[in-house]
């Protein structure tokens, strides 16, 4: 084996998304030498945004930045300006349309009510009509918190879409705080910062990953094989199950399809994300990019998104964290521990939905642990 003092690099960093990326331009600034590969043609993991006739596609999903931490925003903001964007999607039910998240403008169209003390007291009465004291599933748990109509409109259809399962077989925790807000206020996130990158979120990634050797379409695992002492240390962000072969099983995810088609119009559905929750409908949401950035153009480009059931092979979107899943990850966990040369981050390597600065502040903790 060859000697750490004469490998190529400090860290093989696997994976090319925003982890990775922080990671890299923190070792970077460390003067450590790095490669980093990333399994698709493109960098920037799910915020990878390609530019299409002028329209800035979220090629993997609607992605808005937000977070109250003045560290991470003034970090980002490194790497690019920051439109103002505000989330407020809406939900659309069967031929109604509602505000989210819930909020004075959806319970005021609900029930035709303008004080917030009247929707407090319809939301209680349909809790007490109910009589739930210890929810044991995911139904029980909304019903609990938001009574029987918001429940039936909006949240059963949508959230069996999202997972595939009944609600009665879905674990109480995944909805334990459903946002329930008695203001005319549509903005979606409470943080103190959002936004969206002006030219999209690629640009991030590209300045983030200056100074460091890329190479796209490549295989961790056949590439390991070929270049066994390629670097020092390893930071790996793929899937932590199959680092280790499965030796325990793989655990479970929800994948995600994407049907995207440019038309010939300015403006199919005024505003960025409408979510559909009827099962009527067979996607979850659909996505007008141009919104994000308000982009001026003859055309706009609008993507349905398909929750769907994973299999191996399968790009991994949302983890099933139930406890039987995050049984089996705990056990993944204490292997990954015992590998010192290799460190485990991101959504796919720790098994964890993260938000985007929960990511960048996981990846700068990391990065100053192991630099420091």
């Amino acid at each position: 084996m060859m000697n750490n003092n004469f490998k190529r690099y400090d860290y093989l960093i696997v994976g090319a998304g925003l982890y990775g990326a922080v990671f890299t331009h923190e070792a970077i600034r460390n003067k450590k030498r790095c490669l980093v590969i990333e399994k698709r043609e493109n960098i920037g993991g799910n915020i990878y945004t390609e530019n299409i006739d002028g329209i800035n596609v979220h090629k993997y999903g609607a992605h808005i930045f937000h977070t109250s931490d003045k560290e991470i925003w003034d970090y980002v903001n490194q790497f690019a300006e920051f439109n103002n964007y505000i989330n407020s999607p809406v939900a659309i039910y069967k031929d109604e349309l509602y505000n989210l998240p819930f909020n004075m403008n959806t319970f005021s169209k609900m029930w035709n009510i303008k004080k917030p003390a009247e929707a407090k007291a319809i939301i209680e009465m349909q809790k007490k009509e109910l009589n739930i004291t210890e929810p044991k599933n995911l139904e029980e748990q909304a019903l609990s918190l938001v009574g029987r109509d918001v429940y039936e409109k909006l949240v059963k259809g949508y959230t069996e879409k999202q997972w595939g399962r009944p609600c009665t077989e879905l674990p109480a925790f995944i909805i334990k705080r459903l946002p329930l807000r008695f203001t005319y206020d549509n903005n979606y996130f409470n943080d103190k910062y959002q936004g969206i990158p002006i030219g999209g979120y690629t640009k991030i990634i590209e300045k983030m990953l200056e100074g460091a050797e890329v190479k796209l379409n490549t295989d961790y695992f056949e590439f390991i094989k070929e270049n066994p002492d390629v670097a020092k240390k390893i930071v790996y962000t793929g899937e932590v199950d199959k680092f280790f072969n499965y030796k325990f099983g793989a655990l479970e995810w929800r994948a995600v399809r994407f049907e995207t088609e440019v038309l010939d119009t300015d403006n199919y559905q005024g505003n960025a994300v409408i979510n559909y929750t009827s099962t009527d409908e067979p996607f979850t949401r659909i996505i007008e990019h141009k919104h994000f950035e308000k982009t001026e153009s003859p055309k706009t480009i609008i993507s349905r998104e398909y929750s769907r059931e994973w299999k191996l092979g399968d790009d991994p979107y949302y983890p099933i964290n139930d406890n039987k899943n995050n049984e089996l990850y705990k056990k993944y966990e204490e292997l990954a521990k015992n590998q010192k040369d290799v460190i485990f981050g991101g959504r796919l390597g720790t098994y964890k939905y993260y938000d985007m600065d929960k990511v960048i502040r996981v990846a700068l903790d990391d990065a100053k642990k192991e630099l420091n």
